[in-house]
């Protein structure tokens, strides 16, 4: 192997960055090339080898392909990764990529062998990792699933609102049983914690659904859990792959039917947490049809509190008005003690506060889902608007989050919210000015601030096209920095989140030590 073969593990991802920054397809990039030099122009199919990794440019290509950027070819062989700045239209999911090079490790072969392994070392569970696939999947697809959607609107006629009885003749006229048990909530151990499990309902295959009776006294759960088993039913046939509804379990999600859960993956998994995002999506449309559903937001404002009046859950209102609303902004998550999160969406690219694989070393505690979590009294819903850091931009966030508890009476915090951003933008505000005056005005105020006037008036203004109560509520309350680590915390006084991780000790001694050694010379 060449010296030049050897360096090359990053070439690819430089040169796709390189073209997407100047606006080429590679139409348009081997056309230049062949201006220059027709000999050593290198063909489309050629370009886009040469940028999926699959080949390695020789010198001649390489050297081409430098004279027209203006770069040295040493440039595309330093061996330092580079990504294409997305512009601001196109950050419209939470799921970060990250260059997969060099290619040839990332193969599908490799990867096959590699990630069974990864979750067992890391005592990650297959279901968690599926969540995790479900969720880039979900965020880079816009929260769009026009199939699911036409499926729920066949079997609901597009009726809204449904009630329990709806749901129940709905299930009948598709051949489903309904059969119904007794059973108590009762207490589990998850990990580091104690908490309340309790079956709700489930599907036995090939057509009965069997329903805890505590859910007679909640419409809104049990209208949620039969669309859910419908959908089953509908859309895999009643096939009798898991489908149990539960509250508790591991991470605040569902319990595997009492099977011991452990780490590593089976071939069924992906499967089966697939299934039940789309039969639970599926819930969410037939409950609330897109369109009489988003009218319904339009007159109340979109205020969670709206649902009460027609038997919907706060997290199922939430859920869906990422979905509905012709704002694309948005985020949504559910949060359990000490900080677990059991479902998320990023539409609008907000950073996670923590994952569902395991807990943060050093959370922020300024973030509205996370200050709710742990703080024992105080109003259990709020809003909020927050200047998030991340790196050198400043994000502006709007939310609206509740303290609840689930079925089986345990703490858990629901929170949805939107960038305020693109918002400001369309209205012709110019957003990092309002931006910059909060994120001083908080800088000022150790963490924490009064919104000034200019910039509510410009927040305001766009809320008469955006409609939403909670972003207006939030104006009388003060502003706050979040960040996506505490480590990270952009305040002269940090906030107060938990101990670094023992990473970030050692990469602190490490600098600490080269840094003698150099006043040392």
């Amino acid at each position: 192997m060449t010296l030049h073969t050897r360096k090359s593990h990053f070439l690819g991802t430089k040169l796709r960055a390189l073209r997407k920054r100047n606006g080429l397809t590679l139409e348009e990039l081997s056309a230049r090339c062949a201006q220059v030099n027709s000999r050593a122009a290198p063909s489309v199919s050629y370009l886009s080898m040469i940028e999926s990794g699959k080949r390695v440019p020789s010198e001649d290509v390489l050297g081409l392909l430098a004279s027209l950027f203006q770069r040295e070819p040493r440039w595309f062989l330093d061996g330092n990764p580079e990504t294409a700045a997305p512009a601001f239209k196109e950050r419209a999911g939470g799921a970060a990529g990250v260059p997969l090079e060099p290619a040839f490790l990332f193969s599908k072969k490799l990867l096959q062998a590699a990630i069974p392994e990864l979750l067992a070392q890391t005592g990650t569970t297959g279901r968690q990792f599926a969540h995790l696939l479900i969720r880039s999947h979900q965020e880079l697809s816009r929260n769009d699933f026009p199939d699911l959607e036409r499926s729920a609107e066949s079997i609901g006629e597009g009726r809204f609102p449904l009630g329990a009885d709806d749901l129940m003749r709905l299930c009948r006229h598709h051949g489903l049983a309904l059969r119904w048990f007794d059973r108590k909530p009762v207490l589990a151990r998850d990990k580091d914690r104690e908490l309340r499990s309790m079956v709700r309902s489930f599907y036995e295959a090939p057509r009965t659904v069997y329903l805890n009776r505590e859910l007679q006294a909640d419409p809104a759960r049990l209208k949620f859990d039969l669309a859910t088993h419908l959908g089953h039913k509908v859309l895999h046939e009643g096939d009798g792959l898991k489908s149990a509804h539960a509250t508790g379990g591991e991470m605040g999600g569902s319990p595997e039917g009492g099977a011991e859960i452990t780490a590593g993956m089976n071939a069924q998994d992906v499967l089966h947490a697939w299934r039940d995002f789309e039969c639970s999506f599926f819930a969410g449309a037939l409950l609330c049809p897109k369109v009489p559903f988003r009218r319904f937001l339009t007159r109340e404002a979109y205020r969670v509190e709206a649902g009460e009046k027609i038997d919907l859950t706060p997290a199922a209102v939430m859920r869906r008005m990422t979905n509905v609303s012709p704002y694309p902004y948005w985020h949504f998550f559910d949060a359990y003690p000490p900080g677990y999160l059991r479902a998320v969406y990023r539409g609008n690219g907000i950073p996670l506060p923590w994952g569902n694989m395991a807990r943060a070393s050093d959370p922020c505690p300024n973030w509205a889902v996370f200050r709710m979590l742990n703080e024992g009294r105080g109003a259990d819903r709020g809003s909020q608007i927050s200047v998030l850091r991340d790196g050198d931009q400043s994000l502006l966030y709007c939310c609206h989050s509740r303290r609840t508890g689930d079925m089986a009476g345990n703490l858990h915090v629901l929170s949805v919210g939107v960038d305020l951003v693109p918002a400001l933008r369309s209205h012709g505000v110019d957003a990092q000015d309002i931006v910059a005056s909060l994120t001083g005005e908080c800088l000022r105020h150790r963490g924490e601030a009064r919104i000034p006037k200019g910039a509510a008036d410009a927040i305001k203004a766009a809320l008469k096209v955006l409609n939403i109560a909670w972003v207006e509520d939030a104006l009388a309350n003060p502003a706050r920095i979040i960040c996506p680590r505490s480590t990270n915390c952009p305040r002269t006084e940090h906030c107060d989140g938990e101990r670094a991780s023992r990473a970030r000790e050692i990469t602190d001694v490490r600098e600490e030590i080269v840094s003698k050694a150099k006043r040392g010379r």
